[in-house]
């Protein structure tokens, strides 16, 4: 009870200004005693405010914040047994509930009945009632889906999942998220792909280009389909795995240490007893095996950061120089490769992709030369721009080159950078967004042993309409994907599949 006292006192206590030179310096302890004697009538008020050299109407306050503190405490607690509101459950209200539960709570077929008995007593559906209930919806999602208009994505993203060995062809708008392909199929070569592909592009889809890993029946589905749409590569996969060899060689090396450290404590301990020559052959091996991994997983570690940092970055040096970066570093994954067999298939992964890789360089400059026609002046100055952006604002190098670009651009520096800034946003370069995807419906398969297209209709219709409660961007909270690749609000998706929601009175 005191501490709700104290808090009370502390958060509201606000001293008139006759009393503020003693008022302000009261402890929280001075003030609850101020306010106990108040209430319990044991001196009048004159006489406390002369103790406390505080006036009376700062007496009063106190004994005002304490008695509404009392009160707060001694209010009555709510049952746990009250009446919130009434819920008129029909049919109506259980199929979309059984829908609720599948698809925002990832429940199975057999959850679904448990939850309506255990906390509905309702025992009146089946599995085949749920599996109608689905199809159903899945009727009216499939109509929706086909109804949307896709023409205004720019930038798609396409990949492949798996389920019990079944292809799963996947593609998702990279700037709304929205999922405009998600089918099962037998096979995921070149003519499966092309055929869905022909399929979006009748319904208006066509992107600048679209970004991928080097699944080869993917590209050549979408080069026979869409020969006028590059197909980027994904920089997502490159360092990811440069970053799992350099994990495994920085391992090697921590074991190859641990190795050489025991020895020398086995060398100790063997020169204590006199025979120190036992060990010192492994001992030297052991020295000089640690130091070759070191040294590896040092300098893999450093190619991998320029991959990273210099060359798959998105603002960084023009395409001539970053090819050349990137061949170095190939080169020098090749010459490494006999001390490690786990650099092999990194290196031809990279030589291979590496025009791919670095397709997005070439939007950027063509984006960067139409900056400079539009104001005039030399497009290396825009290179220079994009390249203060990768910049560490605490270092004194950037502020040098910003004043040198600066004397250079004068008034259209901030023009350029702004410019400049919007360009990278705008211009994706990885995979990740459908990689995520991939992951969300992750949880709905594992339910599943066998998932037909109807269900996967379903599941797009709802993961398109459903709105992002959380998310790193701020402006899409509250949206969904739909929403925000057409800009336009929509119904609630169960409103949408015909059912109506209920609203507290």
């Amino acid at each position: 009870m005191a501490g709700v006292i104290i808090n009370a006192l502390i958060e509201n206590f606000n001293p008139d200004s006759k009393s503020l030179s003693n008022a302000v310096n009261l402890s929280p302890s001075e003030r609850k005693n101020i306010s106990i004697q108040t209430l319990a009538g044991m001196s009048a008020v004159t006489d406390i405010a002369a103790r406390n050299n505080v006036s009376r109407k700062f007496v009063y306050g106190q004994k005002k914040i304490a008695d509404q503190a009392l009160n707060q405490a001694f209010e009555p607690v709510a049952k746990n047994d009250e009446v919130l509101f009434y819920l008129p459950v029909t049919k109506q209200w259980i199929r979309q509930f059984v829908l609720a539960l599948l698809l925002i709570c990832h429940s199975s077929f057999r959850g679904v009945i448990e939850v309506l008995d255990s906390v509905f007593d309702y025992r009146d559906i089946s599995i085949g009632t749920i599996h109608n209930i689905v199809m159903q919806a899945a009727k009216k999602a499939a109509l929706i889906n086909s109804g949307e208009d896709i023409s205004g994505i720019r930038f798609g993203s396409h990949d492949e999942l798996f389920q019990n060995s079944t292809p799963v062809l996947t593609g998702i708008d990279v700037l709304s998220t929205y999922c405009y392909l998600l089918s099962a199929e037998d096979h995921r070569d070149e003519t499966t792909w092309g055929v869905h592909l022909l399929e979006l592009r009748e319904r208006g889809l066509h992107p600048d280009f679209t970004i991928a890993d080097g699944g080869k029946g993917l590209r050549a589905g979408q080069a026979a389909a869409w020969p006028d749409v590059a197909c980027h590569g994904d920089v997502f996969h490159p360092e990811r795995d440069l970053g799992k060899l350099v994990r495994f060689l920085e391992n090697r090396a921590a074991g190859a240490k641990t190795q050489r450290e025991k020895l020398e404590s086995k060398m100790v301990r063997a020169k204590n007893r006199g025979k120190g020559q036992k060990f010192s052959k492994a001992l030297a091996i052991a020295r000089q095996t640690e130091k070759k991994a070191s040294q590896l997983a040092q300098e893999v570690r450093i190619l991998s950061d320029w991959m990273r940092d210099d060359v798959l970055c998105l603002a960084g040096p023009d395409l001539a120089t970053r090819r050349e970066l990137f061949d170095f570093i190939v080169e020098q994954l090749e010459n490494r490769e006999p001390l490690s067999k786990k650099i092999r298939p990194v290196r031809r992964m990279l030589q291979n992709q590496r025009d791919t890789l670095l397709a997005f360089v070439s939007t950027l400059e063509k984006r960067f030369a139409e900056l400079a026609d539009q104001l005039g002046i030399p497009v290396y100055l825009v290179h220079a721009v994009c390249e203060l952006h990768k910049e560490n604002q605490n270092q004194p190098s950037y502020w040098e080159r910003r004043d040198n670009l600066y004397k250079k651009l004068k008034n259209n520096f901030y023009r350029i950078s702004q410019s400049v800034e919007k360009i990278l946003k705008d211009t994706p370069r990885a995979s990740s967004l459908v990689e995520n995807l991939n992951s969300r419906l992750r949880n709905y398969f594992f339910l599943r042993r066998h998932i037909g297209n109807d269900y996967l209709g379903l599941l797009r219709f709802f993961l398109n309409h459903r709105c992002f409660m959380r998310s790193e961007h701020p402006e899409r909270e509250g949206l969904s994907p739909l929403e925000i690749m057409t800009g336009t609000k929509h119904p609630h998706w169960l409103e949408s599949l015909g059912f109506e929601r209920f609203c507290r009175n």
